[in-house]
This record gives C-alpha cells, structure tokens and sequence, in this order.
C-alpha cells in the first residue's frame, strides 16, 4: 500500500519491552498518534478452584497490565504530537459475567474500566480514549472454540456472526480518524447481543 511499517518484537506484560516499542516506533515514524491496544487472549476456561495461578495471572498481565503499559509510554509522545487516539480491545465478557473463564472476563472487565479512567485523565491533552468490542472473532487462539466460515453460530450466542480481525478495522479506522473533541471514554461494539 505504499505506507511506512516497522514490526517490533514486544513481551506487553513486560514494562521496559513496551516502553522500547512505543518509543521506536515514535522515533522511527516521526509521531505518534493512535494506540490500537489489542493484545489479548491467555484465558485459563478452567474455574477458578482448579485454575492455573500463573495462567490466570499472565491473563491480567497481558490483557490489562499490557493496555497500561501501553498507554502509560504512548500518552508522552501523543502530548507532544498534541493529541491522539488509544482504542482498547474489549469484550462483552468483560460486560458481563460467565463460569470457566473468569481470568479472562476480570482481565477485560479491568480494561474497560482502565479505559473510561483514562479518557477522564488525557481528555485535556486532545488524547479520545475507547473501548472497541469487536464480538467473536477468528484467531489463532480462538480456532479451537469457533471458525468464521463453517455456517456454524458460535456458542455464546445465536445471533452472532464470527468476524475475521480485518472485519473490525472499519470501527476502529472509524475512531481512529475522527476529528478531535470526538467521542471519548465510551464502549462501542460490533457484537450482534447486548453487552
């Protein structure tokens, strides 16, 4: 397409990995003005009472403390760039509660809350901050649980469509590009249930 890319090994849970990154791809592409967060997955389905202690924190660090690290190390760049935009993946399992998964569901219930936070912190430095709730979609780390093409409805909801992640870029292109004094702190979504 004829646009500039630099690719960047990254540990999200890990402080100093997420600082690196954030900076090199400032200094490399000049500025820094949006922050998709989108690192995910390490859910444990297990209950909590024969859960994995180190799986279920490696779900909080990547899928919550991962966003902070994030955020914390771009909001700088985005102040002196004057503005910005961080989108959140979240999900409607962070919405509402649901038995087996609970490591997950605590770790995206935190980041929605880590979003609204933090949209109420930088509103005045021009950085919007949202949540994005893409629904069920294909992955890597959802093959075993539902496929985007097989005809089949996933299992948490019958009227659901599994999306692909090219499929959820028109939302947050969609957030991403719109003017200043836009919308901030707010959740929207592409799922096709009440979240």
């Amino acid at each position: 397409m004829g646009r500039k890319c630099l690719p960047v090994a990254c540990d999200v849970a890990e402080p100093d990995s997420v600082q690196d990154m954030i900076d090199r791809a400032a200094m490399d592409l000049g500025r820094l003005d949006t922050l998709v967060v989108s690192a995910g997955g390490g859910a444990d389905r297990k209950p909590v009472v024969t859960s994995d202690p180190l799986r279920w924190a490696r779900t909080l660090q990547v899928n919550l403390l991962g966003a902070y690290h994030a955020s914390r190390a771009a909001i700088p760049h985005m102040e002196r760039a004057g503005g910005g935009k961080i989108i959140t993946l979240g999900s409607g399992l962070g919405h509402r509660p649901s038995p087996g998964n609970c490591s997950y569901n605590v770790a995206k219930a935190g980041l929605s809350m880590f979003t609204r936070c933090l949209a109420m912190e930088v509103w005045s430095l021009g950085i919007d901050v949202n949540e994005v709730i893409p629904g069920p979609v294909y992955t890597a780390l959802t093959a075993d649980v539902f496929s985007p093409r097989d005809g089949k409805r996933p299992p948490i909801a019958e009227s659901e469509n599994v999306k692909t992640p090219e499929e959820c870029m028109n939302l947050i292109m969609f957030l991403a590009t719109y003017p200043a004094g836009g919308p901030t702190g707010q959740t929207f979504s592409l799922a096709r249930r009440p979240i």
